[in-house]
């Protein structure tokens, strides 16, 4: 194992730790924070979201080719992944603490959804710098293998802080000895979502400041043309295997996120106990802490597209065990943590392998279109996650709606939930997951090519062409 690089991918890695607080915070428990404490239905999520993204499909790929023209002293990622922490940090505080707008009024819809948007951006102008810097901290498959699970182990440990110390710490920082959200008053979880908030944005920044003093670029080629939404929208058109990649990664992480939007619903609605999902979440934080050995283990003796195929029949394999404690065993927190273990692996490993591919369909990008669009193309794994949360939340809260289960309000705690709103509930986290596995291992497996001896020819054509640009 090359020590430097090594060394330099902990040092990479740990800027993803905090993207994915900011992460972990908006996806997983601001509907909570709008509904309990501003009192906003399930609704007006379902109607911003897919709004919100609608112009990510714009902001995203102009931040790419923003990204791909920048050169400056620092280089062409970090200068970016600065200002988009330090402005992303202030949009989570902001989204978190609401300053003085009465919430009976229309004024905290048009707040919300401005600074949902602005999250969104501002999250953009972070995450595509991040993740297009691996091609250019390393070129073999083995060294990019490496950084990527480095880079994917910290992001898991990133959302396992979010999973499992928020149900702790919002009632702690709240001068609250409980650790269930459900049953907490709006005025507590004000005060302990607005602190809680500002501490994980102070670490997204600090964390973001060590990974850009750590690393270094290399092998960067910067795009001399300007900015073109057409020149973009063409590049993605005509770069099939990005097309291919956004659709079946798409699916999977929709399901990955899935579990972590429902989860909290489960246990509160047809479990109980919402203090379970503490227990539940941090098996599976162990799950995605062991899944960083999946990829340099299985790699020994299997190339990348077997160990994701792997990968993703794993985290189906967990949540059909999931489904059958859930449904056949009373769903035993423990049963269920230890199905989500093996889902986990399949997971963790399978974002490694997403990150190392994406890297590939760059030099593939660049092999067929003669041109390398490193960051417009990684501008699409921010988007297309983006889009699965979306997909996950549309699923999520027409369900809600369609069953009538409205969990917004100080009050709604003491509300009967319908068995229809606990079937739905309990179909998302047992049944639409691994469905949605399994569809996208079929649409990879039969259209996804950038394997075997077609990637090495990729690899040596574009290696070949940099060694003349030398």
């Amino acid at each position: 194992m090359n020590k430097k690089l090594f060394k330099e991918g902990v040092g990479y890695g740990v800027g993803a730790i905090g993207l994915d607080l900011s992460y972990g915070m908006f996806y997983s428990y601001l509907s909570i924070y709008l509904a309990k404490v501003l009192g906003i239905s399930p609704a007006f999520l379902l109607i911003i979201t897919p709004l919100a993204r609608l112009w990510d499909g714009i902001n995203d790929p102009m931040m790419g080719s923003i990204v791909d023209q920048t050169n400056s002293k620092m280089g062409k990622y970090r200068p970016w992944i600065l200002r988009g922490t330090l402005l992303n940090a202030v949009v989570l505080c902001l989204l978190f603490n609401n300053p003085g707008i009465n919430t009976n009024s229309v004024w905290i819809l048009v707040y919300v959804a401005v600074f949902y948007v602005l999250w969104g951006m501002t999250n953009t102008l972070a995450d595509i710098p991040y993740w297009s810097m691996i091609p250019s901290l390393a070129r073999g498959e083995k060294d990019r293998n490496l950084i990527s699970t480095i880079a994917r182990a910290f992001s898991g440990l990133g959302q396992g802080i979010i999973s499992i110390l928020t149900p702790i710490m919002v009632p702690l920082l709240a001068g609250v000895a409980k650790d269930d959200l459900d049953s907490l008053p709006s005025d507590v979880l004000k005060v302990g979502f607005g602190k809680w908030s500002i501490l994980a944005a102070i670490l997204l920044v600090v964390f973001a400041v060590i990974c850009v003093s750590v690393t270094k670029e290399r092998n960067v080629i910067k795009s001399e043309e300007k900015f073109s939404f057409k020149r973009a929208l063409n590049v993605i058109k005509n770069n099939d295997q990005l097309l291919v990649f956004m659709l079946f990664a798409m699916i999977s992480n929709a399901g990955f996120y899935m579990t972590s939007g429902i989860s909290v619903f489960y246990f509160t609605e047809v479990a109980g106990d919402l203090t379970l999902q503490s227990t539940f979440n941090l098996m599976g934080t162990v799950g995605s802490v062991l899944g960083i050995l999946v990829v340099p283990v299985c790699s020994k003796f299997m190339n990348n597209r077997s160990i994701y195929k792997l990968s993703l029949l794993m985290a189906a394999t967990g949540y059909i065990g999931m489904a059958i404690i859930g449904y056949g065993f009373g769903g035993n927190v423990y049963g269920l943590g230890l199905c989500y273990i093996v889902t986990s692996l399949g997971t963790a490993s399978m974002f490694v392998n997403q990150t190392v591919m994406l890297a590939d369909i760059v030099d593939y990008g660049e092999y067929k279109l003669g041109k390398r669009n490193q960051s417009l193309t990684f501008s699409m794994k921010g988007f297309l996650q983006k889009m699965a949360y979306t997909i996950q939340s549309i699923i999520m809260y027409a369900s809600f709606v369609i069953t009538s289960y409205d969990f917004s309000g100080e009050n709604a705690v003491n509300s009967v939930v319908t068995d229809e709103a606990k079937g739905a509930i309990s179909a998302m986290m047992f049944i639409v997951p691994p469905v949605m596995m399994l569809i996208s291992l079929v649409i990879f497996s039969k259209k996804y090519k950038i394997h075997g001896e077609f990637k090495q020819k990729v690899l040596e054509e574009v290696n070949a062409l940099h060694a003349t640009q030398e």
